[in-house]
């Protein structure tokens, strides 16, 4: 019995300060960090440091090859085009389904501007009578 504590106590303790121990059980979103260095780790167990060096040159890559992508036309044909590739793949909502949502929104704005009507038709009256 004691045995069991002692090595539920020491998976605890390990599972505490050991952020290995923490990359294999999923606990929802990561960060880009702890992901970059989990993949990045030796057999050892250690993590391995990022390449400074190695992003500093992308970086510098990168912004060489955007200054050179030249005629703004181009550019604005491209980004149409990408667009018309995303508006593919939504998927719309067909007749019934825009009915429904349509009239949803309406019978809800028309609630919330009766509620603030409402509430400014009080403090209208509150006012008058307080201040008369």
């Amino acid at each position: 019995m004691s045995d069991e504590r002692d090595t539920r106590r020491g998976a605890h303790a390990a599972d505490d300060g050991d952020d290995t121990a923490a990359a294999t059980r999923p606990s929802g979103k990561r960060s880009a960090r702890r992901t970059r260095a989990a993949s990045s780790q030796v057999d050892t167990g250690t993590v391995a440091t990022l390449d400074r060096p190695s992003r500093k040159a992308a970086k510098t890559t990168d912004r060489a090859e955007r200054k050179t992508t030249g005629n703004p036309f181009k550019r604005l044909l491209k980004f149409l085009r990408e667009v018309i590739a995303e508006l593919r793949k939504v998927i719309w909502p067909n007749r019934k389904q825009m009915v429904t949502y349509t009239s949803v929104v309406l019978v809800f704005v028309i609630f919330m501007v009766a509620y603030i009507s409402g509430l400014d038709l009080a403090f209208i009256k509150g006012v008058n009578w307080l201040f008369g």
